[in-house]
């Protein structure tokens, strides 16, 4: 009789699965099955201690560099920047694949409590009082720590990322001249001259950064001339035209990446007593550099907080898609020479994600007292892009009016005394 030299298996031992993988099996499967990303919904919870710090000696001393886009430790002048958020959360992949509504942290339903909030400092305990309405970060009178407001900030109102200034306050300032001067004939006197460099601020505007999955379609009317006739009545002519008339069906499935829009009420609707929405004229935006959001980017900056939620925005969403989708379809329209009437259309969203992002702007603000309104010139702090309205002098348009009424009706006797 022979004796098995296995030992009997232990029954708390894990099941046999056949031979160890070699390394090459062990990396081909770990290829197979990569661990999940980062959820973009918990973007901010490493920042749940409230401060943001140098990662090099633990400092929160920092500031922006703009010149480089890095953040500076002016302690131990480590330089750095945050991982951009496009490929740290996969925000510019999987668009195609969108179900339902996917939303960031930092665009999460913002909540009713206060604006004026007090943090207490983890670096040295101190009680500090912000008012978030106008502003997003602080700094501890004690310990002069840089306080990131995450922890206390009502809920969504911390965004996501942040796109840093990459203009400087001098090359801000040069591009207002450039746009003033450009008007200096209309612009009211007292405007240039109590142009103050000083007041051109960098500020942080709330955005909500969209990327989608749509289908639209539309229906309507299509007409095709097939006569045109000139007819005389007295001492006129009137032109009359045939055409026959078709019913148009279009449809068109498309996404969208990086579609941005406004997360402030007030900036989304201006009132009567303000210019018009001139920050949407210095768009677009190179979203796609934005980084990971770290309070220091704002220091010696301003900014405003987002006041809209999802909710709000989504038919301004859909609209901006219609618009997009009639664009898309506009091509397959050039048999219809007398053009075509839409008489109804839909939009289904099949996908979207929704992150907030604060996005820079140089900003003048101007206030015409004499007609109470507040004018603007606001500079894109990315690309230099320069938009805004200055406040003209009434006597000047006039007088301008009146001469160049004067030259064409001199041109006009001119060619009337030619050809006599």
């Amino acid at each position: 009789m022979t004796q098995d030299p296995t030992p009997p298996r232990d029954p708390r031992d894990p099941p046999f699965d056949g031979p160890p993988l070699s390394l090459e099996d062990e990396l081909a499967a770990a290829r197979a099955e990569p661990a999940p990303g980062p959820d973009i919904e918990t973007v901010n919870e490493s920042l749940a201690d409230g401060l943001n710090r140098c990662p090099k000696c633990g400092s929160t001393d920092v500031r922006l560099r703009g010149s480089t886009e890095m953040l500076v430790c002016l302690f131990c002048r480590h330089q750095w920047q945050e991982s951009r958020v496009e490929e740290e959360f996969g925000l510019g992949v999987g668009i195609d694949d969108l179900e339902g509504t996917v939303i960031a942290g930092g665009a999460e339903e913002i909540s009713s409590d206060e604006d004026v909030i007090t943090m207490t400092c983890s670096g040295c305990g101190a009680d500090v009082v912000v008012d978030t309405a106008h502003a997003m970060n602080a700094r501890c009178h004690w310990c002069r720590h840089t306080l990131n407001v995450n922890q206390r900030t009502p809920n969504g109102a911390v965004p996501d990322a942040v796109l840093p200034f990459r203009l400087t306050h001098e090359e801000a300032v040069e591009k207002i001249r450039e746009f003033a001067s450009s008007r200096r004939l209309f612009a009211h006197p007292r405007f240039k001259k109590e142009f103050v460099p000083e007041n051109v601020l960098g500020v942080y505007l709330p955005y909500l950064v969209i990327d989608a999955r749509a289908e639209t379609a539309y229906v309507g009317e299509g007409e095709v001339q097939t006569r045109r006739w000139t007819e005389k009545q007295g001492d006129s002519s009137v032109t009359y035209y045939a055409a026959d008339v078709y019913r148009v069906e279009r449809s068109v499935g498309f996404t969208v990446d990086d579609l941005t829009i406004e997360g402030a009420a007030d900036r989304a609707s201006f009132g009567s007593d303000t210019t018009n929405n001139i920050v949407n004229t210095i768009l677009p935006f190179d979203t796609k550099n934005a980084v990971k959001w770290n309070s220091s980017y704002l220091v010696g900056f301003t900014s405003e907080k987002r006041d809209l939620d999802v909710s709000d925005l989504e038919p301004v969403l859909e609209d901006q898609l219609l618009s997009i989708g009639r664009s898309q379809v506009h091509a397959t329209l050039g048999e219809f020479d007398r053009g075509v009437r839409w008489e109804a259309e839909k939009v289904d969203v099949g996908g979207s994600r929704w992150v907030s992002m604060y996005l820079p702007v140089w900003l003048y603000s101007y206030y015409q007292e004499n007609t109470r309104m507040l004018h603007y010139i606001a500079v894109n702090a990315r690309t230099g892009e320069t938009m805004g309205s200055i406040p003209v002098s009434q006597p000047r348009l006039i007088a301008a009016a009146l001469t160049v009424g004067t030259v064409l009706e001199g041109i006009a006797g001119a060619i009337l005394v030619a050809t006599a």
